[in-house]
């Protein structure tokens, strides 16, 4: 839609929304940090270390799902085009979640607590980032001849992702930013409440990963399904997030029962 700021081939509205969803996420999760009691230079610092291992794995699972193409073509690791790409968001979550555990040990942090401040953070950043998607022309969907179609047209969009023009398309970009920002309003709105330690960010897994799931039926890969199956790498990973968070939640809800019983 919009790839470039002004015409500017410098400044790229997907880079300047990625970061912009950082900075507002991250200042979400220090303002929910200091309302927990939380030690917030340290919750900050998280935030920084997570998004750094975030695009990181991103990048490494981008490669990963598409090994036989840089095999092929090494050069391409290294181009433009490459760097500019946003990877792989599940690659980067899981990352983010390696480096995040070893932090909270390391400052210990408490992991519930700090992970429920994330959470709604994490949903409003990404679903600002996917308006940024949006505007670069990447992850996109496949065609769609409905009214809320959109249809690309930027030889710069082309050129970047890859994007087709004048092609009407499914707009999964706007998808999962709508599922992002409802997910937001309901994370924001439960963790002002009492909760169960543990019970944000698990309600945040379950959520993302039932919107992902959905939406990836009507989002175009260029890589097979793996094993040659129905679902995708992203859904298949959607499962295993849904039951990680759904396990937790009632392991939440059951620590909690058990406290007021006995």
């Amino acid at each position: 839609m919009y790839p470039e700021i002004f015409h500017l081939p410098f400044l790229h509205t997907y880079g300047v929304l990625v970061a912009a969803a950082f900075l507002i996420g991250l200042w979400i999760a220090a303002r929910l940090a200091e309302r927990a009691k939380l030690n917030v230079e340290h919750v900050t610092n998280l935030g920084i270390a997570c998004a750094l291992a975030a695009m990181g794995g991103a990048k490494l699972t981008m490669f990963l799902e598409d090994i036989p193409y840089y095999r092929d073509h090494p050069g391409e690791i290294f181009s433009l085009s490459t760097l500019r790409a946003g990877g792989v968001f599940y690659g980067g979550l899981i990352a983010a979640l390696a480096v995040a555990w070893w932090y909270m040990r390391k400052t210990k942090l408490p992991a519930r607590d700090t992970a429920d401040v994330f959470a709604p953070g994490i949903a409003l950043g990404h679903g600002i980032g996917r308006i940024g998607c949006f505007t670069a022309g990447c992850c996109w969907g496949v065609e769609c001849h409905r009214p809320w179609a959109v249809t690309f047209s930027s030889p710069e969009a082309n050129d970047l992702v890859g994007v087709p023009l004048n092609r009407p398309l499914h707009p999964t970009q706007l998808y999962e930013a709508a599922a992002e920002f409802a997910i937001f309003l309901v994370l924001y709105r439960a963790i002002g409440k009492p909760h169960d330690k543990g019970s944000i960010i698990s309600l945040y897994l379950v959520m993302y990963s039932t919107a992902r799931f959905i939406v990836e039926f009507f989002r175009y890969h260029e890589q097979s399904n793996p094993f040659g199956g129905p679902l995708s790498t992203a859904q298949l990973m959607s499962l295993g997030l849904f039951a990680l968070g759904a396990a937790h939640f009632l392991r939440a809800r059951v620590r909690t029962a058990d406290a007021k019983s006995g």
